[in-house]
């Protein structure tokens, strides 16, 4: 499986793979303390901590960047990581969207792009879902993601959190999102 596509784009977003450069441009969305609110790690806005999100990103060579297909400005950031061909799944996670494209298609869209990319190579696709994290629980249940446990996850550089996983099979991906 490609885990940094270069051909994930609609009209109105794009899946880019991130690069060493991009770092400002999603700081700027990063900064932002409401964004992290209901994370694991809910200091990812202040810059030393979002340096390490960023290194983790990099090093899992499966980040993408989401941006605005007309102005190619950041949106966001997700990845794909921990691919398990055994066992045929992938985990997407790491997500997180600019507020002021909350409530939008952009979300909604990356997550489509990426499950339908995943669903060419593998059988299942997971998420990580902080405990706490309830917007993001209630956005991945609408794409018809289903809770199927709890672990504690060691986000790169940082303690482990306790997170929800969901999963979503190609078996029963119907694409609510289109």
């Amino acid at each position: 499986m490609n885990l940094q596509p270069t051909h994930l784009a609609t009209d109105f977003v794009r899946l880019v793979p991130l690069q060493d450069g991009d770092f400002e441009g999603l700081f700027a969305i990063a900064a932002d303390p409401l964004l992290w609110e209901q994370h694991p790690n809910p200091d990812r806005y202040k810059r030393e901590v979002f340096l390490n999100y960023f290194e983790g990103a990099m090093a899992s060579k499966g980040a993408l960047m989401l941006v605005d297909a007309g102005s190619s400005e950041p949106m966001g950031c997700s990845r794909f990581y921990d691919y398990d061909p055994a066992g045929s799944s992938v985990i997407i996670g790491y997500t997180f969207v600019a507020r002021k494209h909350w409530g939008t298609e952009a979300n909604r869209t990356m997550k489509r792009l990426m499950l339908d990319h995943a669903f060419e190579s593998v059988d299942r696709v997971l998420f990580h879902i902080g405990a706490g994290n309830i917007r993001s629980q209630m956005a991945i249940g609408k794409i018809g993601a289903v809770k199927i446990g709890e672990e504690d996850v060691a986000y790169y550089g940082e303690q482990p959190k306790r997170n929800f996983v969901y999963e979503i099979c190609r078996s029963n991906w119907n694409d609510p999102i289109r």
